[in-house]
């Protein structure tokens, strides 16, 4: 009997286990699949998405910092690339279309434009919806399985056509731990260009930013035509910006009052003058934090003495005239003066001679002599 109740405790016991068995292999394949399923929602993996991850300078070695805006003009030949295709055509889109198929599927966050006080937290984030209806753009509403309903934008009502421009939002940071100055791009901010009801110049409405860290996975994905005599996609959108391909003039930088190069300089010599003194501190501020050595040869003060030494031997043709004419016009006057005067001159040439030196005599030869004398 007992044997008997052992043994129907050995079985009860098995059975549980491979019920709890069961019941994990189970939930481990329902996370996998919810893994995949997740994963084939977005065109992004986690691994891929995690390949573009960068860690942020830290404040504490980062003791220099200047934030630059400019603004890219995409009827400039350098920056087509950025406004070609105007359609959607063999898989390729523009930069404007990228972003707004983005925003529509919920896979990028927009920012409100504050004019110079750009903050990226959750609190200033838009709602696609609410930016469509602000700049005038059709969509719909689709359900989405009793989840948020999905907006969804036909590409004849994309004004891809109307985005002319981007404004960029660049950090010029010192790295102490590199030693070295790195440019950042922050943010991306496509600029509408309409004209209105009485016509006139467009007037430029800026939409929303975008952080580029949120926006490059997908522009490394996107491969670009950056030449018309070379066929070849060899660059993607994200190189475009990254290998500093475009061509971007300053409009404005950071500063206490918030004010544009055009509101600080009204002129536009001024205004240009301005730009070019940003850029030479940009280009020259790493190089001023090095110092030459003393025994650098490429200093300047090395420089000089070559060349003053170069310059010696040039001088030297000038003189040699000098005595030339000199001992001619001594001559013509030897023969109208006197005798006496000649004397005198003659006396005073022998003075003005150089001493004579004795050449030195030749060093005996160490050899042993051998005598030629003959034996008989």
């Amino acid at each position: 009997m007992r044997n008997s109740m052992i043994f129907v405790a050995a079985l009860l016991a098995a059975f549980s286990m491979a019920v709890d068995g069961v019941a994990q292999s189970s939930v481990k394949i329902r996370t996998g699949a919810a893994k995949r399923a997740e994963e084939a929602g977005s065109s992004l993996s986690v691994r891929a998405q995690a390949l573009y991850d960068k860690q942020e300078i830290s404040p504490a070695d980062m003791p220099w910092m200047r934030v630059i805006y400019r603004l890219i003009d995409l009827k400039q030949e350098a920056n087509l690339p950025l406004y070609f295709p105007e359609e959607s055509m063999e898989g390729q889109e523009n930069l404007f279309r990228l972003i707004m198929r983005l925003l529509a599927d919920n896979k990028l966050a927009a920012y409100e434009y504050l004019d110079g006080r750009e903050i990226f937290t959750d609190e200033y984030k838009m709602k696609v919806t609410e930016m469509l209806d602000r700049f005038h753009i059709l969509y719909s509403e689709k359900e989405n399985g009793g989840k948020t309903a999905r907006v969804v934008i036909d590409p004849s009502d994309v004004p891809a056509n109307e985005v002319l421009s981007y404004y960029v939002r660049e950090k010029w940071m010192f790295d102490q731990r590199n030693s070295g100055v790195t440019c950042e791009i922050e943010a991306l901010c496509p600029v509408l260009h309409r004209v209105d009801d009485f016509g006139g110049e467009p007037i430029r409405y800026p939409m929303f930013w975008i952080k580029y860290a949120d926006l490059r996975p997908y522009m490394a994905q996107q491969y670009i035509l950056t030449s018309s005599e070379n066929n070849v996609r060899n660059y993607t959108t994200d190189d475009f910006f990254r290998l500093r391909m475009f061509e971007g003039e300053i409009y404005k930088t950071m500063n206490l009052r918030n004010m544009s190069l055009m509101q600080l300089y009204p002129e536009p010599a001024a205004q240009d003058s301005a730009r070019a003194a940003i850029e030479k501190q940009l280009e020259s501020f790493e190089k001023g934090l090095w110092v030459d050595s003393p025994g650098d040869e490429t200093s300047p003060a090395a420089d000089t003495k070559v060349a003053s030494k170069d310059a010696a031997p040039e001088a030297a043709p000038a003189e040699v005239k000098e005595k030339e004419t000199g001992e001619r016009t001594g001559t013509k006057s030897s023969v109208r003066s006197s005798r006496g005067s000649s004397d005198n001159s003659k006396a005073s040439a022998s003075r003005s001679r150089s001493p004579r030196t004795k050449s030195p005599k030749a060093a005996k030869s160490q050899a042993p002599v051998r005598s030629v004398r003959s034996t008989k």
